[in-house]
């Protein structure tokens, strides 16, 4: 009973808040799609989906997540070998700069590839602004990091003894990679490639900025449906089919995950020297290098551009309001609110998802209390199976009004960016809460340590670096977060991400240097900090 009571003590903050801020925004947004004046109407819920706008727009969202998976999977398994399996110098800077796209505003990634790909820019004459493969692109550049660190840390754990022995029986590099390596591999491929898919689903301000008026998503269409044509009760219907699609999608990739491998063993071997050999894994390097510098040199050239010439006039009018009053605040202004904004975010995210940790990893001693955490656990990863959009559009729909009326409230949203980061922060810190060995708690609570005293004194050393991990993970994805942000942000608090799309629907050459610049320096503080958690060398995304 003690031990139900902890248990239900610790889960009841975390359950109250998934409660307020995830469950009732849900079933708003279902009962805005469901319900017609008071009644069940399914039918229109079928009508929305029978409309030939939406099979396009769900087409397309199919189409371009599995081309983005494909070419993410195509250049990230390459490239995890040569990163995780080859020896050079420069490979840890290399593997930390390209992890640094992840966690990039996707608004921001949007901006730098128009600024590529555009009538004025150095790759302007392929004719590729406003198309399809720069949507792909755009996503690929998001997510090759993702399959790089997840394959790259199951490749860096492979066993090295089969392969070993195939190649002395006469294989040749290539069967032994079909007939030994990849089987090994293939739980942590296929569970990259879902997370990838995932991710290029859900992607969202990419779309936006890169798809104008011809390529729409599922995500963006939801924005549009609700800004733009009011329509409320078509965007809740493609929100429930986005959420039933999403859910399914999350289950195979926690089976996946999941999966048990014998072959796995820690190598302690040093990885041999580059050869020539490893010439895939170059080449694919290569072409992601290419990939994420390109969109990034020339965003950053762009910023400085001034006119025929350069210089830093972009960025010296970003204390201003731009050119005709685009804009109700200064972009430094801006600047300050997203940053205020991300440390609310991060220290609420962290304090659910400490929470959330120390429920799921303790040692359970009935078949009960096994199922009852297990149960929390998928709880609190239920976030995750709900776009960033369709959350603020749940907010819109359900926080306004007594008893929880937070419309006109500061912290609507660092709470709704916390819930985004919450499923990242718990992923951090849980393999290494129950990696702990529970005979050192067992011994601190013997010597007379209470709960606190064994956390403090156990738990503490072994995740200080996960938590400082984790609150970076948070901090970047709050800074650079666009979906949930763009319903619930107020005209005279807009974050910065809010602040470049405004600027580039603004006509004038000023307001897109000033886009440019802004982008530049969000960009710049989201690279610093992941470049800082990436010296604490924790898993990341790969742990999803």
């Amino acid at each position: 009973m003690r031990r139900a009571l902890a248990l239900a003590a610790l889960a009841a903050v975390p359950l109250a808040v998934l409660g307020v801020f995830f469950v009732l925004p849900v079933l708003g947004m279902v009962s805005e799609g469901f319900w017609t004046d008071g009644r069940f109407d399914p039918a229109a819920v079928l009508e929305v989906l029978g409309r030939p706008r939406v099979h396009r727009v769900v087409w397309f969202t199919v189409w371009s997540a599995s081309a983005g998976t494909a070419l993410s999977l195509l250049l990230g398994v390459p490239a995890a070998h040569l990163l995780h399996r080859r020896r050079f110098p420069g490979r840890r800077v290399l593997r930390a700069v390209l992890l640094v796209p992840f966690v990039l505003p996707t608004v921001v990634v949007g901006v730098a590839f128009r600024e590529l790909i555009g009538e004025a820019g150095p790759l302007g004459f392929l004719g590729l602004d406003g198309s399809a493969a720069a949507i792909v692109a755009g996503l690929v550049f998001f997510n090759v990091a993702v399959v790089i660190r997840a394959v790259g840390a199951a490749w860096e754990s492979l066993d090295p003894r089969p392969a070993e022995a195939a190649a002395a029986l006469g294989a040749s590099p290539a069967h032994v990679f079909r007939t030994v390596t990849l089987p090994m591999l293939r739980p942590a491929i296929m569970s990259a490639a879902s997370v990838v898919f995932l991710f290029c689903a859900t992607a969202f301000g990419v779309v936006l900025t890169l798809g104008g008026l011809r390529y729409s998503s599922v995500e963006t269409e939801i924005y549009l449906l609700t800004t733009n044509l009011l329509d409320l009760q078509a965007a809740a219907a493609l929100s429930i089919v986005q959420l039933v699609a999403i859910t399914s999608l999350l289950v195979v990739t926690s089976r996946l995950r999941a999966v048990p491998d014998p072959t796995l063993a820690r190598s302690t071997a040093r990885p041999p020297r580059v050869s020539r050999a490893d010439w895939p894994g170059l080449l694919a390097t290569g072409l992601v290098v290419v990939l994420v510098g390109l969109p990034v040199a020339a965003l950053v050239a762009g910023s400085l551009q001034v006119g025929d010439g350069y210089g830093l006039a972009n960025y010296r009018a970003l204390d201003t309001v731009g050119s005709r009053s685009a804009l109700l605040v200064p972009v430094t202004d801006a600047l300050v609110t997203s940053l205020r904004t991300a440390v609310d975010a991060t220290w609420m995210s962290l304090s659910l998802g400490l929470l959330v940790a120390v429920v799921v990893t303790r040692r359970s001693r009935s078949r009960t209390e096994r199922r009852a955490r297990g149960l929390l656990d998928g709880l609190f990863m239920l976030p995750l199976g709900v776009s960033a959009v369709t959350l603020g559009f749940g907010f819109l729909i359900t926080l306004d009004r007594p008893p929880v009326d937070f419309r006109d409230s500061l912290l609507l949203v660092p709470i709704a960016q916390a819930l985004v980061a919450l499923p990242l922060v718990v992923r951090t810190l849980a393999p290494v809460l129950g990696g702990v060995d529970d005979r050192q708690r067992q011994a601190a609570a013997s010597l007379g340590a209470g709960p606190l005293r064994a956390f403090l004194t156990v738990d503490l050393p072994a995740m200080w670096k996960p938590l400082l991990a984790a609150a970076g993970f948070a901090f970047a994805v709050s800074l650079g977060e666009f979906g949930a942000t763009s319903f619930l942000a107020r005209e005279d608090h807009p974050t910065l991400p809010i602040v470049i799309y405004h600027l580039i629907g603004h006509p004038g050459a000023m307001n897109y240097g000033m886009a440019l610049a802004a982008s530049v320096v969000l960009a710049g503080t989201t690279a610093l900090v992941m470049l800082l958690v990436e010296r604490l060398r924790v898993p990341s995304v790969g742990s999803f």
